[in-house]
Formats: structure tokens, sequence, C-alpha cells
């Protein structure tokens, strides 16, 4: 099989040869679209300082050269930017001519569409996480409308990266903490589980999947995702929620999770045995031989201080242990 075709049978349950992965000789290969936006590069300020713009103009900070960071001033710094801001243009075929010119070069891999995240992801960055909070509740009004305007700009990277051949898009939209998601799940259900929707069955008319990443937790709206039609779940902390909490959804649909071990939790106890335990109860709970999982990697392995030797002991438990028995067989959730 080839990658995509791995990938495309693990989503639908159907058994792949292997478990589907995001290390080594990965089954995956990422595009992102060329639009013109307000990014500027990451820049020294000074007493070991960096900063930088994101695509919407965000201002970052963060005190070492490899984190992310995090914001440190939003666009939208009054409630009334948000109806005179300009968001960049991803509607211009042209910019995802290099979506299309991967796709010619990787014709046996799963593309990646890189979004940018859906409407919480972006609006809370513009505004900053506290004072957008505060929008949702108080200004409920403009942050709906806000909110319209990023699905009208995320529509139109729908369709093109369909367009250019990806198989499916990937955003990234962190809604909880530690212990809870950022707001209430009524909340959530009524201002963003219809967007999710509508953009899911967006990217499915068109014949691609849709991958979200998350982190915190979030099981109250793990149900609400599924049902909206999400396809893959990526999370960095699946003992967060717990496997059997996450092999449970899949009894009831086929949701993919996509996960490395554990890296707050597993992972940072630096036991050989442990980590390669843990590989191997994902793989027998969450992939059984029939699909559902995809083996993961936390590609940043400076920012949460960990030698890389610990995930190579869980990529080579995945790779070893991910190849079904003979007496596994494909599997069809309950109604």
């Amino acid at each position: 099989m080839t990658s995509k075709e791995i990938v495309s049978r693990t989503l639908a349950y159907t058994a792949p040869e292997r478990v589907a992965r995001s290390f080594g000789d990965s089954d995956f290969a990422w595009a992102n679209c060329t639009a013109k936006t307000y990014a500027t590069d990451w820049a020294e300020t000074g007493d070991g300082r960096w900063e930088h713009k994101d695509e919407w103009g965000n201002t970052w900070a963060r005190l070492e050269s490899t984190s992310k960071g995090e914001v440190i001033k939003g666009v939208l710094e009054d409630i009334e930017d948000c109806a005179a801001y300009n968001f960049p243009d991803f509607s211009i075929r042209k910019d995802y001519d290099c979506v299309a010119e991967l796709r010619a070069k990787n014709p046996d891999q799963w593309i990646l569409g890189c979004v940018p995240g859906f409407a919480f992801s972006i609006a809370r960055k513009m505004r900053k996480l506290d004072q957008y909070l505060m929008d949702l509740i108080l200004e409920a009004d403009q942050m709906h409308q806000l909110h319209d305007r990023i699905d009208v700009m995320l529509e139109a990277m729908i369709r093109n990266y369909a367009t250019a051949g990806a198989d499916s898009i990937m955003f990234w939209e962190d809604w909880g903490t530690q212990n809870q998601t950022l707001i209430s799940p009524a909340l959530w259900r009524e201002e963003f589980f219809h967007r999710t929707q509508k953009l899911c069955a967006l990217a499915h008319s068109l014949g691609i999947k849709v991958f979200m990443h998350s982190c915190g937790k979030i099981e109250a709206i793990i149900p609400g995702l599924i049902e909206a039609g999400i396809d893959v779940l990526q999370f960095d902390q699946p003992d967060l929620h717990g496997i059997d909490t996450l092999a449970a959804y899949q009894a009831k649909s086929k949701i993919t999770f996509w996960c490395p071990v554990d890296v707050q939790k597993t992972l940072q106890l630096c036991d050989e045995n442990i980590i390669r335990a843990k590989a191997r109860e994902m793989l027998d709970k969450l992939w059984k031989g029939r699909g559902g999982f995809i083996a993961g990697y936390y590609g940043d392995n400076a920012s949460i201080g960990l030698d890389p030797k610990w995930q190579d002991y869980a990529c080579n438990e995945f790779t070893v242990r991910g190849v079904p028995s003979r007496d596994q067989k494909a599997f069809t959730p309950s109604a």
C-alpha cells in the first residue's frame, strides 16, 4: 500500500497493512499556500527576547529561540476595529500552485493543507485570549460578525486546497486548559458547533478530510467535534483524556486519533519500558489493526526539555508492533 492508501484505510477503519505514522518515513506531506499576509520573521529584540508578527498582524514574543511563544498584543486593540480589519486574501488560486506541485512530486503521500485555525483560534489571538473570552459574552454580536468573516475566508482556503490536490486540511485550535475547556460546552455548541459543521461539510463535499489539533482537556466537546464532521483529532496529550475514554468514542464512530506517546506525562518519565508499554496500549486500544489511529511524533523536543531518544523508543514500538495480525478484522462501529 502507498502512504495515501494507508491513511485512507486508517480513516475508513478498513485494516491498513500497518499503522499510519508521522515520523521517519512519514505518510504525510505538509502544504502551505503562499498568500500574502502580515507575517514577519522572528527577530531578537534584546535580553534574549524574540518577537514577530503572525499572519493576522498579532505580535508574538518568546524568551528563547525554539518555542512558538505567545501573543502579547492582538491586532484588534479595540472592539470597533473588528469591522474595519482587512483579512489577508486566501482566495487567489495561484497562491496554491505550490500545493499542486507538492501533489505532483508526492503522488503516494497524504497531502495536508495547512489552515491557520478556525474562527475561535484566529479571533482569540486578534483580541488576546482574556479580552476575547469577555467579548464572547459582552460583545456577542460583534464577535459573531467577526467569526462570519473568518468563515468566509476559510471557505476560500478549503476550496483552493481541494482544487490543488490536498487530501485533507489540517487546522490548529487549542480549546482547553489542563482541566477544562476555555469556554462552556453550551457556548461552544451555540457559537462554534455549526461553524465547524459547515466547514467540514464543505470539505467533505469537495472530497477532502478534516484534521484538527487541540491542546488541553476537551472531553466536553469531543462528541460535538465528531458530530460536526472532524475526521481526525490530533492530541499531544492523549493521557489527559485517557486512552480508554478515546477508545470509547471509537465504539460509536469512525473517529481517528493521531497521537504521540503523551508528551507531558509519559515521555517525561524517561523510562523506556513505560514508554514502550504506553505505545503498545495505544495500538491495542485505538488501532487494533483496523485503523482509527495514527502514530505521532512531537516535533519540538527542545521546548519540552526531552532527549529525542525517549520518543525514538515510542516510534520503534509503534513501527514494530503496528502490523496487524491475521485474525484482526475491519471494524464497523455501532449505530
